[in-house]
């Protein structure tokens, strides 16, 4: 007769899934940064995989969760839509809104730009040409589309010298 101890986990699901929870004590990952860690510690991918699928479906792994935790650590940062979103899609999240994020950090996406803006300029309204390009460089990195930028300098009603 089989009994039920005849089919425990293999060793090495054992060893990955404690490696799992060790990780995401420490924070949320998502699945695609958990497979990351454990191909570096060398544990096969196939046999991941499964473990990983099994810790969400418990609900100790959240892609959501891990998606909601990051955005609203980026934003609080400083950092655009297009860059949180373009992280996210690294990390292995795909669609995800950001918009509840930001209303509940702040009003808008301009009322954030305006305060990252705001935080690292002074209110100058007349510009040199160069110095126009360097602050919106900036605003780029920090993952802001033209428009908002176009938005922000229109609302502070900036111009170029």
């Amino acid at each position: 007769m089989i009994e039920e101890s005849d089919f425990e986990p293999l060793a090495g699901d054992k060893q990955i899934k404690d490696v799992c929870l060790r990780l995401l004590a420490y924070r949320e990952h998502s699945q695609k940064e958990l497979l990351n860690k454990l191909a570096l510690r060398g544990f096969d991918a196939e046999l991941a995989h499964p473990v990983i699928l099994e810790l969400a479906a418990d609900g100790w792994q959240s892609d959501l969760r891990y998606a909601e935790s990051y955005a609203r650590f980026r934003i609080l940062k400083g950092y655009g839509p297009l860059r949180v979103t373009y992280e996210l899609k690294q990390n292995g999240i795909a669609a995800f809104s950001l918009d509840d994020i930001v209303q509940r950090e702040s009003a808008d996406w301009l009322e954030l730009l305006q305060k990252v803006y705001s935080k690292k300029y002074n209110q100058d309204v007349v510009l040199k040409r160069n110095e126009w390009a360097k602050r919106n460089r900036f605003l780029l990195q920090r993952g802001f589309s033209g428009e908002m930028i176009n938005q922000l300098f229109n609302d502070l009603a900036i111009k170029l010298e």
